[in-house]
């Protein structure tokens, strides 16, 4: 039995595509270890996959809120959830790299990590890359002021990485690209959605979205009774963007205000600290851990902050959306919603008032038919590419 090995960093939407991708390698015969923060053992543990703790056992939504809450400028926050994310994958490399010992392939995740312990334990790799800006365009002709440019960004997006290989003795790289696998590159993202660039190697390849149906899954009382009596809601799930360090009440009052006045019905998830003492309308229900692959088919219209795995899920199960992105890879995202023509015009986190959210809203409404249509046919068209099936099979052949 081939031995597999992959750790993550961050939120759920960080862990969620590897559960994915875990469950249909043990399917196909097998050993897989899944290695994250200690937080998320109950998460990955239920999925049946063996789970080993990487890194200080940390309030991983307290840390997200905390960060967040510091900057409202996109790129800074992007750049300080970067920054703390490696300070743990660089702490962490003594047990990634025992973890790494004895397995046949190394699976690196979006985040990088394992790739220099895989390197230094002559153990062969597959990536996965969830941001496409990521990817080198190795066969576009480089003009000397491009090369220059984008000689600087790769040194920067290096420099984390060559802290860890310097541990171990080696020479540091000019770029990250240096450290990949030279045989694959997996992006969970469908054809239907992104174009592949004409610039990038053979070894990138689109395999359609990762997902799971979650056939098995009950709703509480409360909430199949409030699904029952009225109008499909609209659902505010803006995922780790929700995550509370303190109260938010001022920016939970903005979407609750702007339902009222529409007239619309909603299933709010996350605002956690905020919702304990929150009196809602008969209107609109909190729910906690709902998967989505159930409850964005209960739903009109998904407003979420276009996080990789809530992006994905929306296309997956046809439900438009209102992109509210918070931080600058989310903004990519928006853009293919946008792009599908299966959402409204993205309303920036930095952007976020009532009236608003209530015009985002009635853009929404009057033009519901041709997006639900258009999320509907392309939900139909990611169904046929079987995308983790792929995933599995491109892996399979790397290894034989």
């Amino acid at each position: 039995m081939k031995k597999i090995a992959m750790f993550t960093m961050g939120t759920r939407g960080d862990v969620q595509p590897y559960i994915f991708l875990s469950k249909e390698l043990i399917r196909n015969g097998f050993d897989v270890v899944l290695g994250s923060h200690p937080c998320w053992r109950w998460l990955v543990e239920e999925a049946g996959i063996h789970f080993e703790p990487i890194g200080p056992d940390i309030d991983i939504e307290k840390e997200a809120a905390e960060i967040r809450g510091k900057s409202s400028n996109q790129m800074l926050s992007m750049l300080k959830t970067m920054n703390f994310i490696m300070r743990i994958i660089q702490g962490a490399t003594n047990e990634v790299y025992e973890l790494c010992k004895g397995r046949d392939l190394i699976i690196v995740t979006h985040s990088m990590i394992g790739a220099v312990e895989a390197g230094v334990l002559g153990i062969p790799t597959v990536n996965i890359t969830l941001q496409t800006e990521m990817i080198g365009e190795k066969l576009r002709p480089q003009k000397i002021k491009d090369k220059l440019i984008g000689g600087m960004i790769a040194g920067q997006v290096a420099k984390p990485y060559n802290k860890i290989r310097k541990a171990y003795g080696l020479k540091p790289v000019k770029s990250a690209d240096e450290i990949m696998s030279d045989k694959l590159n997996l992006i969970p993202i469908s054809k239907y959605v992104l174009e592949r660039n004409q610039y990038w190697e053979a070894k990138n390849i689109l395999t359609g979205y990762w997902y799971e149906e979650d056939r098995d899954y009950v709703p509480d009382e409360k909430l199949k009774a409030f699904l029952d009596s009225g109008k499909k809601p609209f659902i505010l799930a803006l995922g780790a963007m929700s995550f509370e360090a303190v109260s938010e009440k001022a920016k939970l009052d903005m979407f609750v205000n702007a339902f009222k006045k529409t007239g619309e019905r909603a299933v709010i998830q996350g605002f956690q600290k905020t919702i304990k003492d929150y009196e809602l309308p008969d209107s609109m229900i909190a729910c906690g851990s709902v998967p989505h692959s159930w409850l964005f088919k209960q739903g009109k219209c998904v407003i979420h902050h276009c996080g990789f795995g809530t992006t994905a899920s929306a296309m997956i199960y046809g439900i438009p959306s209102i992109p509210v992105p918070h931080v600058l890879d989310q903004v990519g995202f928006a853009m293919q919603l946008e792009k599908c023509n299966v959402s409204t015009k993205m309303l920036k986190a930095k952007d976020l008032s009532e009236e608003n959210i209530i015009r985002a809203i009635n853009e929404m409404n009057g033009e519901y038919e041709v997006k639900k249509r258009n999320a509907e046919i392309l939900a139909e068209k990611i169904r046929t590419e079987g995308g983790v099936a792929e995933a599995v099979r491109l892996i399979k052949e790397v290894l034989e």
